[in-house]
């Protein structure tokens, strides 16, 4: 079972952010099947980068630059900031928003906040369930537990080898490209050492 002190490393996050988010990790990861050391290591290096080390559950911009995103399913005048990136892993657009709204049947869409409350500190519970949840469904829905079990834990992500193009094949699948690189690959480093000492 995943530890606290795994969280903290591998989000590179404050005690006191992942002990709140800590049962909802717990919980996140027994749904996804997220359930390995190396899946493990890659959400939460994903998840740490996404959000400031588990610290932001709302995008900091306003949105305003995703409005008319059909491909967001932002149609409706206001979507964008409406729908602008919240959970753990920034879910964005109102045809994400509806397709969770679905899958965890909270209406998302009446209230968009529920996904996440701006920052750790001023989520309620049921805000931090559903941004941590929310992560793992997209995690899902992109098939990245299949890509995870890809990369040999035991080996570095040193350039040009099979594990790095693995992380980032992960990396653009979650942010569309590879921003924020080196960031993610440093929160996986420093998480390594505490995923690979511990027997599951």
């Amino acid at each position: 079972m995943l530890t606290l002190g795994q969280l903290i490393n591998a989000t590179n996050s404050k005690e006191e952010y992942a002990k709140k988010f800590y049962p909802y990790i717990l919980e996140t990861f027994e749904k996804y099947n997220i359930n390995t050391p190396i899946r493990q290591l890659c959400f939460l290096a994903q998840v740490g980068h996404e959000s400031g080390g588990l610290y932001y559950t709302e995008e900091i911009a306003s949105g305003e630059a995703y409005e008319g995103r059909a491909d967001l399913g932002n149609t409706v005048k206001g979507d964008g900031k409406r729908f602008k990136g919240r959970g753990l892993i920034q879910i964005t657009g109102r045809a994400n928003y509806s397709k969770l709204k679905d899958a965890f049947g909270v209406d998302f869409i009446a209230t968009p906040s529920l996904l996440g409350g701006l920052n750790v500190k001023k989520c309620t519970g049921a805000q931090l369930r559903n941004a941590a949840l929310s992560a793992g469904w997209f995690w899902d829905s992109k098939k990245i537990n299949a890509i995870a079990d890809q990369i040999d834990i035991n080996k570095k992500l040193s350039a040009g080898t099979a594990n790095r193009n693995n992380f980032i094949k992960i990396t653009k699948l979650i942010n569309g490209g590879e921003n924020g690189l080196e960031d993610r690959l440093s929160r996986f480093v420093q998480g390594r050492p505490y995923f690979t000492t511990q027997i599951f």
